[in-house]
């Protein structure tokens, strides 16, 4: 409890310390940068997005398009249309970089930006801003997929709930299992026709075909995939419940304070570093689902995959059939 109340103290502190350290000025300034997007040319703004939801293979896919497209860096997340949208355009189009030194000068820009999928901000935004940009989204089994989402997040230090009162606590552990009824919102948003729903299972079984469909979508030439880049997907089987989450949650915020000021490089070269060991890990094994806890997410989520499979024409029962966890 100790350790709660520090960490909720201390992210109270990180937004009094933005506040003050943005001032009126800085407010104003955002303000007006906000409303820049509209004019600018759509040729300096994004045409695709990679939109998730989250662990679905989108880190992997941000480290196989970076050679062929222009995405972000260092960060693969600038959290702009979600969170950071009162920072303004500027703020935003600086994480990519100088467009003058991409020798080919054609790159097609885009973001792979997993939270943005359940997020109606978000979908409104990009709507107004990048209106003919093309979405695509990739849709895992919902069991799996929360499950390594929870991890993720609790080996983060970004909750510190047990799996059962996140489930509970963290409204989007299961807003972003909404597959159909999400789907169908960006389709509204954009189109049908300029959104893809693609299928975890493909990346991982068929990486090069995926990848091949994937690229075609967006208007990219095809590449051959590397032979590591074969069977690597990151995932959740390795992480472990932090060793204090205090420390690991202090750690985090302090990454979302310097991501925020455009310091990414900081938080990357310290992603790189053995200084990370010392705030990620080392606590407990993270435990398997209980047989009631399972049956009850097979419940809540067997609508959603029997609308997927009626939108995607494909069947899903996989998905909705599960004897262990």
């Amino acid at each position: 409890m100790e350790d709660l109340r520090r960490a909720d103290e201390l992210t109270r502190r990180s937004a009094a310390v933005d506040l003050a350290c943005e001032g009126e000025v800085g407010r104003l300034a955002a303000s007006q940068d906000a409303a820049e997007p509209l004019a600018l040319d759509e040729k300096s703004l994004p045409s695709f997005f990679v939109v998730g939801p989250p662990r679905t293979g989108s880190s992997w896919l941000h480290e196989t398009l970076s050679p062929h497209v222009r995405l972000p860096r260092p960060s693969k997340e600038t959290r702009f249309f979600d969170t950071h949208f009162h920072r303004g355009v500027k703020w935003y189009l600086a994480h990519y970089g100088d467009s003058s030194r991409d020798s080919s000068g054609e790159q097609r820009m885009g973001e792979v930006a997993p939270t943005y999928f359940a997020s109606a901000a978000a979908r409104e935004r990009m709507a107004q801003v990048v209106p003919e940009a093309k979405i695509v989204c990739v849709f895992r089994n919902p069991i799996d997929r929360i499950v390594s989402l929870y991890r993720l997040k609790r080996a983060y230090g970004l909750i510190p709930w047990s799996f059962e009162e996140a489930l509970e606590r963290d409204s989007e552990l299961m807003e972003s299992s909404k597959y159909a009824s999400t789907l169908k919102l960006w389709q509204r948003s954009f189109g049908a026709k300029r959104v893809m729903a693609g299928v975890y299972d493909d990346l991982r079984e068929h990486p090069q075909a995926f990848v091949d469909s994937l690229v075609d979508f967006i208007g990219v030439p095809r590449f051959a995939l590397a032979e590591w880049q074969y069977g690597f997907v990151h995932d959740s089987e390795h992480m472990t419940h932090p060793r204090s989450y205090y420390r690991t949650r202090s750690a985090t915020l302090m990454a979302d304070w310097f991501k925020a000021r455009r310091l990414d490089r900081i938080v990357s070269a310290f992603k790189r570093s053995r200084l990370r060991n010392l705030v990620l890990g080392g606590g407990p094994a993270f435990p398997k689902l209980s047989r009631e806890v399972l049956t009850q997410l097979q419940e809540k989520f067997k609508p959603e995959v029997e609308q997927l499979e009626v939108l995607l024409q494909r069947d899903l029962s996989q998905w909705k059939f599960r004897k262990t966890s």
